[in-house]
């Protein structure tokens, strides 16, 4: 066998033998099976390798078979190339040599979806909605978005060329991208909800749970009680897709008693049973709270929404969490590559597990339930269930489809092409929402709902049984689910007004003038600002009397 092949399984056992003595200490009964099954991997591999009609690819089969063997478990544990490690290290430290920018597909084209604010991009004239030409020499059609993506990182210092194509522009720009030491900030906003100093209620937007989340909240919050005497906190954990645990343990920290219990996360063993107190004495152990959540809040966001709720500290407002009830570790592999890997499950100071179960196969109603420090009921395997519900349960049809073609996100561009400034307060007018539903008019906009496939469905029925007739007055129904897809324009008008008034704002607006924007148009806010200045609204629901 050609001594490439034989170095690639050696590496392979080798690298294989480290990750499971790395984590894993087996029964004495599983060491043969351990080396057994390794005898057979090595025995195939080297027989695919030297014996196989065509040249094999040692680095792509390997990789083939440890994708295989992941997927047999859960979808958070995964290998790690080096890339997949930068963004690692991007998300637990929130810094990274860049040039400030999101990049994503929309209509099928590299395209810059956000800029961090003070970033090189921002500063040098990169806006949001411009598509990528070309970056670091290489073509736009040639590259993933993560190649993408590691063009533009890199040393700080170093220079990196990208040209985009702009609406409403006729020539492709240019840009000569100096790369910095690009700070994501936890904390995108703090600030007061309204200037009422008597009633004051402050709000503090946090993004992810990074190393610096607990000291960027400590240092907000400060700020606003120096601003003012807060009646409330607002704490929004939407769209925030977790991160490190002891930050989410220390941000609960703040507001309950030194000592508290947040989290308990429990491996394979008894051993592995952990319990994460608080560590620090607290800054506010009265102050009214409210925790927003959403589908998107996943794992540290739902320990602090989940020990907030169990310890009936604050109220949770907003729809039903992702669900996310397991802790992963990242152990390095050779060659920098590294295994994320599930190690444990956690669960919240009333032992309930947050993790989302089917419940298309389990019956919600028969699933465990726990008591609150006041005796609420909450239940395992759904998330976190807010205690109050608010904003949209469920996207329409109609918003779903203009999302999938990215139709906010594209007619944005076409109006900020048009509009040399936008004015504040900035609102779709009449006249622009008109004007969105002639664009998507041109553009051929169509979609198809569930309805339409059900009719459908019935049609080809009819067909078959030969109901000529009955058809015949089925076509009707279609007719008529035509009409009211038509008038779904109306009748969702405020959600769709909202999602171009983002969009577009975004063309414009920083991201905190963008959330400040936001507050007289966002129901969850609005619904906790509500409740912080009802006191016996308050009191009642984490009294557990609705």
């Amino acid at each position: 066998m050609p001594q490439r092949f034989r170095l690639g399984i050696i590496a392979f056992a080798v690298g294989a033998a480290f990750a499971l003595g790395a984590f894993v200490a087996p029964r004495s009964d599983d060491f043969f099976a351990l080396r057994k099954n390794f005898q057979i991997f090595g025995a195939l591999f080297e027989e695919l390798a030297s014996e196989y009609v065509d040249d094999v690819d040692a680095t792509l089969l390997i990789r083939a078979g440890i994708d295989a063997m992941l997927e047999r478990l859960d979808p958070y544990t995964t290998f790690m190339d080096e890339a997949d490690q930068a963004h690692i290290d991007i998300l637990s430290r929130g810094r990274y040599g860049g040039v400030g920018v999101t990049i994503g597909m929309r209509d099928d084209r590299l395209t810059i979806i956000e800029t961090l604010e003070g970033s090189p991009a921002f500063v040098q004239g990169v806006r949001v909605g411009d598509v990528i030409e070309q970056v670091g020499g290489r073509m736009a059609d040639e590259i993933t978005p993560a190649d993408a993506r590691n063009l533009l990182r890199g040393e700080p210092g170093s220079v990196v060329e990208v040209v985009v194509s702009r609406e409403g522009v006729d020539t492709p720009l240019e840009f000569a991208l100096r790369r910095e030491s690009v700070q994501i900030d936890d904390v995108s906003f703090a600030g007061l909800v309204d200037g009422e100093a008597a009633r004051a209620i402050g709000y503090i937007k946090l993004d992810r749970f990074g190393q610096s989340a607990p000291r960027e909240m400590r240092d907000a919050l400060a700020r606003l009680q120096d601003e003012s005497s807060l009646n409330g906190l607002v704490i929004d954990l939407r769209g925030n897709p977790g991160g490190l645990l002891e930050a989410a343990v220390d941000v609960v920290g703040m507001f309950v008693p030194r000592g508290t219990p947040i989290v308990t996360t429990r491996g394979r063993t008894l051993a592995d049973e952990i319990t994460f107190r608080t560590q620090n004495e607290p800054i506010d152990e009265a102050l009214p709270l409210a925790v927003l959540i959403d589908e998107h809040s996943a794992s540290a966001s739902e320990i602090v929404a989940g020990a907030m709720q169990d310890l009936d500290r604050g109220v949770v407002v907003g729809r039903t969490s992702f669900g996310k009830g397991l802790v992963q570790v990242v152990r390095p592999l050779p060659y920098n590559t590294a295994l994320k890997f599930t190690k444990m499950r956690y669960y919240t100071p009333s032992g309930r597990s947050i993790q989302r179960v089917d419940t298309s196969a389990v019956d919600a109603s028969s699933l465990p339930t726990h008591l609150t420090r006041a005796g609420r009921t909450v239940r395992d395997g759904l998330g976190v269930e807010p205690d109050a519900q608010a904003g949209p349960i469920r996207r329409s049809e109609l918003e779903e489809a203009l999302e999938r073609r990215a139709a906010f996100f594209l007619y944005a561009g076409v109006y900020a092409a048009q509009t040399p400034s936008l004015e504040t307060p900035f609102v779709v007018t009449d006249e622009v929402y008109a004007d969105f539903r002639r664009w998507l008019k041109r553009d051929g906009f169509t979609y198809r709902t569930s309805a339409e496939d059900a009719a459908g469905s019935l049609l080809v029925e009819l067909d078959a049984a030969g109901y000529d007739d009955v058809r015949r007055r089925a076509l009707e129904i279609t007719s008529a689910i035509e009409s009211a897809k038509d008038a779904d324009f109306d009748r969702f008008e405020k959600r769709l007004r909202e999602r171009l008034r983002q969009e577009i704002a975004a063309r414009f607006m920083s991201e905190s003038d963008r959330i400040r924007a936001s507050f007289p148009h966002d129901e969850s806010l609005k619904a906790a600002v509500d409740l912080l200045r009802n006191e016996s609204a308050y009191r009642g629901l984490l009294a557990g009397s609705h």
